[in-house]
């Protein structure tokens, strides 16, 4: 078991306002198998990207293993798999990588042939079995299941479960879910790391907004009522004060000494409320931070002064002999929405007509 260690990590891209990360430590067991997690654009790239050293950044990452990146670009694909792999791996022996190659589900003939003739699934096992191979390196796993099928999923899944020393990318949260024990999270002020799947991670994740936003709502109440009762402590103070120095009132109906004691008194009271206030603000400004917002989408089409903007006649796609559609014609005016449908084996063109702003 070894580490790599992160401490007061800061970075950011020249020209940009705002650092992608600032000050955050955390160390990770390179026996783990790391989910990482993060809405798109909070640097997951870019922390990959850190932890290969391709970056300059402040703060240190110290490891004493080897980190390689998946997918990899292969030069020269027209070489046999198998070199491929001896290039990657090279003390490693023959059995092994058969042996690699069928935890995979696949035949060892994939092995003998040239990598650019196998499939998109075939060259995914051969990039894997290489970087598990070569030992004493952590591997930083790129969505592997992008145009796979679900049988390769599967094989995917199977063989992952078996290894360990990794850190995951995946949008497929059912493939996180089987193949992670440990989820590293880029959230909008920190970087979190939690044990389990992605599952586990979301449910602490909505129970940890949830009480957020109800401890958000009962300090709002809080300091609103203490404003409240701080300005009529406070003008009380003040009404009081000004009445000691009425000189309509009788010497004798007028206890100054005690009207002062009871002003410094209410003024006491009130500016206690007002640190109770500042100590609420303080607390509410340190929720939410990391409770992301959806923005709804909207969608404003830029009107044309043509109409229609599509005419057809006679339209027809072929690719060579192979008709896709027969001939048609059809406008497109200003307001339409046009969908594309297909049922079984022939295409169409069906309108909804509609209006603008409807």
């Amino acid at each position: 078991m070894s580490l790599i260690s992160v401490n007061n990590l800061t970075f950011g891209y020249d020209g940009s306002l705002n650092n992608i990360f600032e000050n955050v430590s955390f160390n990770i067991d390179t026996d783990w198998k790391l989910g990482l997690i993060g809405r798109n654009g909070k640097g997951k790239t870019t922390f990959l990207k850190l932890l290969q050293g391709k970056y300059e950044y402040n703060g240190t990452i110290s490891k004493n293993v080897d980190v390689d990146y998946f997918p990899f670009e292969v030069n020269n694909k027209d070489r046999m798999a198998i070199e491929i792999v001896y290039e990657i791996a090279p003390n490693v022996a023959d059995w092994e990588i058969v042996k690699e190659i069928t935890l995979l589900n696949s035949d060892s003939e994939i092995l003998y042939r040239n990598f650019s003739s196998l499939s998109g699934g075939e060259q995914v096992k051969v990039l894997l079995i290489s970087l598990f191979l070569k030992g004493n390196n952590f591997l930083l796993i790129d969505e592997p299941t992008n145009h796979l099928d679900i049988d390769t999923r599967n094989n995917l899944v199977s063989y992952l479960e078996k290894k360990k020393g990794f850190i995951l990318v995946s949008h497929d949260r059912n493939f996180l879910d089987k193949v992670v024990n440990h989820i590293i999270a880029i959230n909008n002020t920190n970087i979190e790391i939690q044990q389990g799947n992605f599952s586990s991670w979301k449910n602490n994740k909505d129970a940890q907004d949830n009480f957020e936003l109800v401890q958000n709502e009962r300090l709002q109440k809080d300091i609103n009522r203490l404003e409240m009762a701080s300005k009529k402590a406070e003008k009380w103070s003040n009404s009081v004060e000004k009445s000691k120095y009425n000189h309509s009132c009788s010497k004798e109906m007028i206890d100054r000494g005690y009207l002062g004691h009871q002003s410094a008194k209410m003024m006491k009271k009130s500016k206690i409320m007002e640190q109770r206030i500042d100590k609420a603000i303080d607390e509410k400004t340190n929720l939410l931070k990391n409770i992301d917002k959806n923005e709804s989408l909207k969608i404003i089409p830029i009107e044309s002064r043509r109409n229609p903007l599509i005419l057809a006649k006679d339209f027809q796609i072929k690719y060579g002999r192979k008709e896709i559609f027969s001939k048609i014609s059809f406008e497109v005016e200003n307001g339409d929405r046009i969908a594309i449908v297909r049922k079984k084996w022939d295409w169409k063109i069906k309108y909804i007509k509609t209006n603008y702003g409807k």
